[in-house]
């Protein structure tokens, strides 16, 4: 199993973490929503449970849940700006389709 982040993605957490002033890392599940079924959900991780599981890249890292670990493995977190937008991007090998907006998606 494994998650990973590029330099860029490393960057916006470590200046998310210290505006913050606390936390492990960043925590990446998924939960049931939209017409295809999950979406990503991003959150600080302050402690770690017993099953999750941490994966770390550019010295941060980033912690997943046992039940959500079989929908993100393999993904790439990154994190773009692209004109006046900026966001984390999910490049996720399980995705098989998403709905037309882009707010979930579904795997097989």
């Amino acid at each position: 199993m494994s998650v990973s982040l590029t330099e860029s993605a490393a960057r916006q957490i470590q200046k998310q973490l210290a505006k913050r002033g606390k936390g492990l890392g960043l925590k990446l599940g998924v939960k049931k929503s939209g017409c295809s079924g999950y979406a990503y959900a991003l959150d600080y991780a302050d402690h770690l449970n017993e099953t999750d599981s941490v994966f770390e890249g550019f010295g941060v890292k980033v912690i997943v849940r046992a039940e959500d670990l079989p929908l993100v493995n393999g993904i790439e977190l990154d994190y773009r700006r692209e004109g006046i937008n900026e966001a984390f991007q999910f490049n996720n090998p399980n995705v098989r389709g998403t709905c037309g907006c882009g707010e979930s998606f579904s795997v097989q």
